[in-house]
């Protein structure tokens, strides 16, 4: 490891944080793809930060002070050590030796590490040595080719030999090319380039030949840890595409041997069939011959890639296989389990379905995830219990999803979302999609309308997935000004159901007088939902029963401090997140040309080196309005102080006949400790000659000025405050110590109230539950676009915020309901742990379909469904399914499978729901019966 250079030495910390600071905000303009990033420890980074935001030589309006470089020798604070970066790799001296700097697999930004540009590694390298050096390139993502990314774990390859069997383990980018593949695979085993050729050896089978050389590998679809066959060719003389024919019927054959219950086919089969330079004849024989192979009868099951047991379980229950977490992948096991357990799909994939594969689909995945799906199902539906690994499943899914990729928590519902998709795409009868134009309703029937949509949404899309998930809705979307209607039917696959009305929101501001005159209260409003900050402080006023003489100043609190005001009644609600902190301050209408006292509360708190303590902002702060035509005095800025938190004195400490007024203590030199925990007795005349004893704890009050210097303020009471001419507020530091503390109910400048907090359910909404007939209701019902989604009225040829109303027209087989439970904010996703009442049996949709003509009863019953436990990112999921051969209920933990009673399927922690159609004879509607089943739930 390189020692550590001393020149940075002769800088003091604040000039360090600011040299590295320049250079970050200068990086950060020009990055751009092929600049090299330097990982750093995480612990090492958070050492040299506390390092150099120690000495800090003046004190900032942040709050916080502390010693001055002068000083910084004596306070026995030290610089970093040289830079260690052991942590992140692998100890070559106890693994092995071959890893090199290899990363750890586990690691996460922002806990185990953080990524530095160049030239902020370089400066730190020069001042502080050390290493390992690990540099990482920036490239475009996959998903968008517009946003860059560090590229922190390359791809990593098994390259294997044929046919000497040599193995070796390379580390490349993805945004390499297959001829960097092929240049570096020829120097690792002293190949000649002329005589390899290398194949994409997927599952340990040919796949691709690669020999395009100027294509990427991410285009190649190569995944980390895949494994590339190094192919050294017979002889000079064999051409390329003889060795890569030959190949394939080789690989055909010993597939014949070792099938497993699907034979997925190969892709070098369609690699013939789209042209490499072979006849069409021979391109047809390989494929197929491959064809009749896929066909072949289920026989046996793949043990050893499974870990399946042999033990025979004939006769045992079927359907009750678990699946291994890999890590993280809980969320994908419980939409497969509840797919898996879908009737319609269990039969079609245990069926023959290849010929429905739609190879040539450009939207599809020429087959691979239906086919991997499938291969899934049916090791799911064997004999036995033994839990199955889905890692092919999952590969095969990054492969073609790479946002679900790695080992990363992720939605269950995005993905069930992804894989239904994928699945119809894969499986679409539809060889060539016609291009059809389709009309507006213009006035006719909405019968006629319906049909001539759904014609023509089947004549593009026609699959299983379409037969048994797809439904149909009506929307109406109705100019303002107008009044024009435009009516469509489209289709849909799931419905996305709101857990609260969608038109307005709650929020908690909490409520601070100017005058010291009440405590503090939090109050909670309801307001539109796309309302501005006029509607929320309307809501406040007539929640805090606001004077006439009084208006609210809005504020957004951040790290204990003012981030800023808002003023203009215009400001949009959606600014505003739900983990903000706001704080309303009650001020006087009359009072003329003022100006804010800002008092910002600080205690002090260990700082990061062992003795030495420092003043942190702390609790919320208050805001006064002074007039700027009155003289204002030290001794005036205290007295309001003091009135200001006399609401907040304990009892015992103030007499409650008495108002607080100025003191006048005396304040030795060095002022602390000493003035702060003192208490003064004065006597004043209250309404009679008789003396009250007035005690009063004594506050440690600092007045920062323009030039940024502290200011004691029992120092020369009598001297007038300096007021800005800019209007700039005057900032008070209150210093609490502990003992003035014990004389104060603090707690009511403490934890600010969220903009809206959410936990766990509480007993109220368990005794009053959501029904999901009234979710069902909400996602229906009639609302205006939001401004970000206008429409286009073809009447006014302008953009129009219409209203829009949605309406069930045909419901499908199958019907997956999602519960909205997530929400967004700055920093995470936060989760509504609303409890919803929702049906097992008995679910009747009959009155909530627009289409009247048909007098059949539409009636669900739930068979399946995902929970999430936990917080988003952090949380667990499981499934819920019902096996109907056994009409009893099972709970899909990851690879344990547990019996549970169907008083347990219901909880708040449901997500994503699987209904199917109940067979029912055809009869007139019985709205009295009807009336009884939906009263049950609808509440």
């Amino acid at each position: 490891m390189a020692e550590v250079s001393n020149c940075g030495s002769e800088l003091t910390p604040e000039e360090e944080r600011l040299r590295i600071r320049d250079i970050v905000m200068a990086a950060e303009v020009q990055s751009k793809e092929g600049d090299t990033f330097y990982l750093i420890t995480q612990r090492w980074w958070q050492d040299w930060l506390s390092y150099v935001n120690q000495d800090q030589a003046t004190i900032s309006n942040n709050g916080s002070s502390s010693s001055t470089s002068e000083n910084h020798e004596s306070a026995g604070l030290k610089r970093p050590p040289g830079i260690d970066n052991s942590d992140l790799i692998y100890d070559v001296a106890s693994d092995d030796s071959n890893r090199g700097d290899e990363l750890h697999d586990t690691l996460v930004e922002g806990r185990d590490y953080i990524l530095l540009p160049q030239e902020v590694w370089k400066q730190l390298y020069l001042w502080y040595g050390g290493g390992p050096t690990l540099a990482r390139r920036v490239i475009n993502s996959r998903i968008t080719q517009t946003e860059l990314a560090v590229e922190v774990y390359p791809l990593r390859l098994q390259l294997t030999v044929m046919p000497k069997g040599d193995h070796s383990t390379i580390r490349i980018s993805k945004k390499e090319t297959i001829g960097e593949l092929h240049k570096r695979a020829c120097e690792i085993f002293d190949l000649d380039p002329e005589q390899v050729c290398i194949w994409d050896y997927y599952g340990h089978r040919k796949h691709d030949l690669m020999h395009d050389m100027d294509k990427t590998l991410d285009d190649a679809n190569i995944q980390m840890d895949q494994d590339i066959l190094v192919e050294i060719l017979n002889n000079v003389g064999s051409t390329m595409f003889g060795s890569y024919m030959s190949s394939v019927q080789e690989n055909g054959v010993a597939e014949k041997e070792t099938s497993s219950v699907l034979l997925e086919p190969s892709k070098s089969s369609l690699s013939i069939a789209g042209g490499l330079s072979a006849s069409k004849d021979g391109a047809r024989s390989c494929s197929s011959e491959l064809s009749q192979n896929q066909a072949l009868p289920n026989l046996e099951i793949d043990n050893g890639t499974y870990g399946i047991s042999g033990v025979s379980t004939r006769g045992a229950s079927v359907g009750l296989t678990g699946l291994v977490n890999l890590g993280n992948t809980c969320f994908m096991n419980s939409a497969v389990q509840c797919l898996v357990h879908t009737p319609e799909f269990a039969r079609y994939f245990r069926e023959d379905y290849h010929q429905e594969i739609n190879w040539q689909n450009p939207f599809g995945m020429v087959g691979e995830l239906a086919l991997a799906f499938g291969e899934l199902l049916r090791k799911l539906w064997a004999p036995g219990r033994t839990p199955v690994a889905p890692r092919p499943f999952k590969t095969k899914l990054a492969r073609f999803a790479p946002q679900f990729g790695g080992y990363n928590q992720h939605d269950s519902q995005e993905l069930l979302a992804f894989l239904l998709d994928g699945l119809h795409e894969d499986l679409n009868r539809v060889k060539d999609k016609p291009y059809i134009n389709s009309r507006d309703a213009d006035g006719r029937p909405d019968e006629e309308v319906a049909d001539e949509y759904w014609a023509n949404h089947t004549a593009r899309n026609d699959s299983i997935i379409v037969d048994v998930c797809q439904g149909q809705y009506k929307s109406t979307l109705v100019c303002p000004v107008c009044g024009k209607i435009s009516v469509t039917f489209d289709p849909f696959m799931y419905l996305s159901l709101p857990l609260q009305s969608t038109s307005t929101r709650t929020m908690t501001v909490t409520v601070f007088s100017g005058d010291g005159s009440a405590l503090p209260t939090a109050c909670t409003v309801t307001v539109p939902k796309q309302g501005r900050c006029r509607d929320l402080i309307q809501a406040l006023s007539s929640s805090c029963s606001l004077k006439h003489s009084e208006k609210l100043l809005l504020a957004e609190i951040r790290g204990h401090l003012i981030h800023r005001f808002l003023e203009d009644p215009l400001i949009s609600l959606s600014s505003i997140k739900d983990d903000d902190h706001l704080a309303a301050y009650k001020i006087s209408k009359f009072i003329n040309n003022p100006i804010f006292l800002h008092m910002v509360h600080r205690r002090e708190e260990q700082g990061s080196r062992e003795g030495i303590k420092e003043w942190k902002p702390y609790g919320t702060p208050l805001v006064s309005p002074i007039s700027c035509n009155d003289v204002i005095t030290r001794g005036d800025v205290q007295s309001l102080v003091r009135k200001m938190l006399s609401p907040m004195l304990k009892s015992g400490n103030l007499d409650k006949n008495v108002s607080i007024g100025a003191s006048n203590p005396s304040h030795n030199g060095n002022g602390n400790e000493a003035s702060k925990d003192t208490t003064e007795s004065d006597s004043q005349q209250v309404g009679s000659d008789k003396p009250t004893t007035l005690t009063s704890p004594k506050l440690f009050l600092q007045l920062v000025d323009e030039n940024n210097t502290c200011i004691d303020l029992s120092v020369g009471e009598e001297k007038a405050v300096k007021v800005s001419s800019s209007s700039e507020p005057i900032l008070v530091f209150v210093d609490w110590s502990d003992k003035i503390m014990e004389k104060y109910d603090t707690h009511h400048i403490e934890n600010l109230s969220e903009v809206c907090k959410y936990g766990p359910v509480t007993k109220k909404s368990r005794t009053e539950p959501l029904s999901l007939y009234t979710c069902l209701e909400a996602f229906l019902r009639e609302e205006p676009l939001v401004p970000d989604d206008m429409w286009f009225c073809p009447q006014c040829k302008e953009m129009r915020q219409a209203s829009k109303k949605l309406d069930l027209w045909r419901l499908p087989e199958v019907l997956v309901i999602h519960l909205k439970r997530f929400s967004y904010s700055r920093s995470m996703k936060h989760k509504l742990e609303t409890f919803v009442n929702f049906p097992i049996r008995d679910f009747d949709l009959t009155n909530y379909v627009a289409h009247k003509n048909s007098s059949r009863r539409q009636l669900y019953e739930l068979y399946a469904l995902t929970n999430h436990y936990g917080g988003m990112g952090s949380g667990h999921y499981t499934a819920h399914i019902k096996l109907l051969d056994e009409n009893r209920w099972y709970n899909f933990d990851d690879s344990h499978i547990s019996p549970i009673n169907e008083e347990e399927v219901k909880s708040a922690a449901a997500y994503v729901l699987f209904y199917r159609r109940v067979k029912t004879v055809d009869a007139p509607i019985c709205n009295g019966t009807q009336s009884k089943v939906k009263s049950q739930y609808h509440k």
